[in-house]
């Protein structure tokens, strides 16, 4: 796997960092981390396993693109003939063979710019929201319009465009796909068993928060990348903006006309939007009806949060105030080793 390299980002990750370098170290020939002021000891214990470490300039604003994009800058300043890249996010691990299978993907697909496979939660039991997100990584393979953060990369390719917009908070992945794209490369999702990912996610508020920071980067993603004919995210922010904002809004200033009737009519409204996502889902997806459910009456919520990350978006633009990353996970307990 000499062609093989490896950029690893995290932030306080603690045993998630622990596994997630134990799974590709001596599994591909170099491997970076990128660390974003972690105070856990992760820079210590990377070292320790012989990685390439990079301490981010936290001087500078951080967010997850610009430390992948240092990571891989590193990479082929250290290592020029590298071929692939693999990023991960030091809350994953590496399945054993998937290193070995998108190579092989590469060799018979010369436009790919990206191949990913199965992103699988590690404990989707401990939390609904676990399996929430369990659920969302299960997604359709072939031919496709974006990959996630972890993902192996064409280095020619990802050097042609640029690389990740060093500027967005989040979606920065998707984006990258869409230059990706109009550059003429494709992306590929493959039946493969690809990385193990640990969401930590045990309460409400911490779902909440992942759905605020979902929708800023519907918002930002569609400001870069709306317009036809790519329209990208546009049904995803119109459809936020209505279910997330102006349908209350308009069931609250019925209220008084009505005598308090509107109001007593958004569940129903939205209950019977939960069911027809669960009912959409039976027909492309192998779920249980339980997952089914779960998943159409969290989506449908999800609407709520996700229009406020698209109106606190726009207020910064407007402001031309620059956006900070939003934080879901707390940090994780060190192991010792």
């Amino acid at each position: 796997m000499s062609e093989v390299g490896v950029v690893v980002i995290g932030r306080n990750e603690g045993e998630r960092l622990h596994r997630c370098l134990g799974s590709v170290v001596g599994k591909a020939a170099h491997v970076v981390y990128v660390d974003s002021g972690s105070s856990d000891g992760s820079t210590k214990f990377a070292r320790e396993m012989g990685v390439e470490v990079i301490d981010l300039d936290l001087s500078r604003p951080f967010t997850a693109a610009r430390a992948r994009n240092e990571g891989f800058a590193r990479l082929i300043q250290q290592f020029p003939g590298t071929t692939f890249v693999q990023f991960v996010d030091g809350d994953c691990e590496v399945h054993d063979g998937w290193i070995a299978q998108a190579i092989g993907h590469f060799a018979l697909h010369e436009g790919a710019a990206a191949v990913c496979g199965r992103r699988r939660e590690r404990f989707p039991e401990a939390s609904r929201y676990n399996h929430l997100c369990d659920l969302e990584w299960d997604t359709p393979v072939g031919i496709v319009k974006a990959c996630g953060g972890d993902a192996m990369m064409r280095c020619d390719a990802f050097r042609q465009v640029g690389g990740f917009n060093n500027s967005l908070i989040a979606g920065e992945e998707p984006e990258l796909c869409v230059r990706l794209r109009q550059a003429g490369w494709s992306i590929h999702r493959i039946d493969a068993e690809m990385t193990w990912h640990d969401a930590a996610m045990t309460r409400f508020s911490q779902w909440w928060k992942r759905n605020v920071r979902a929708g800023h980067a519907y918002a930002e993603g569609n400001a870069l990348h709306g317009a036809p004919p790519e329209g990208f995210r546009e049904r995803e922010v119109r459809s936020n903006d209505r279910w997330g904002a102006t349908v209350p809004v308009i069931f609250l200033i019925l209220a008084i006309p009505t005598l308090g009737a509107s109001i007593l009519l958004l569940p129903i409204v939205y209950g019977l939007m939960a069911l027809r996502v669960a009912k959409h889902l039976r027909r492309t997806r192998g779920w249980s009806r339980y997952e089914r459910l779960l998943y159409g009456i969290f989506v449908t919520i999800g609407k709520f949060p996700q229009a406020a990350g698209q109106r606190a978006y726009r207020r910064a633009r407007a402001a031309g105030k620059p956006t900070k990353i939003i934080e879901y996970k707390t940090a994780a307990v060190v192991a010792k080793v």
